[in-house]
């Protein structure tokens, strides 16, 4: 039997050619460029919308209260002052903000800048964010 001693690998330089920015990797871009751009709080007033102009809550509407999904891991109250405050699991007020709701629709603003809507299919029932709740009585 006869060994043969193979030569050691040595290292070939390479062409590094320019990595194209995928389409992920522009929008990632454009929303950290997005996050820079100055708040409305030195805008002009003539810009900025009057309460007017924005849709009021209508406090009256008849789906104030707790909605919860079957297994009760989310917990959505809806307050009569057009906010509402929603429990996940263990961590209670795991997300707040304000709702309007226009006939069985309803739109939702997270404080964090989150939005979601969401349909009352009957008055016991709201459909949103891909899940069914259940108003509790």
């Amino acid at each position: 039997m006869k060994l043969r001693l193979q030569a050691p690998l040595r290292a070939t330089p390479t062409t590094v050619r320019p990595v194209r920015p995928s389409r992920r990797m522009n929008l990632l871009a454009a929303l950290v460029a997005i996050s820079f751009l100055p708040s409305r709080a030195g805008a002009d007033p003539a810009m900025t919308p009057t309460p007017a102009a924005r849709p009021q809550h209508d406090q009256n509407h008849p789906y104030v209260g707790m909605w919860v999904t079957p297994d009760r891991h989310i917990r959505h109250e809806l307050l009569p002052n057009g906010r509402y405050d929603e429990a996940r699991g263990t961590r209670q007020s795991a997300y707040r903000g304000r709702y309007e709701v226009r006939g069985t629709h309803i739109d939702y603003w997270d404080d964090t800048g989150f939005t979601a809507d969401g349909i009352f299919v009957d008055a016991d029932t709201l459909h949103h964010g891909g899940m069914v709740f259940r108003r509790v009585k």
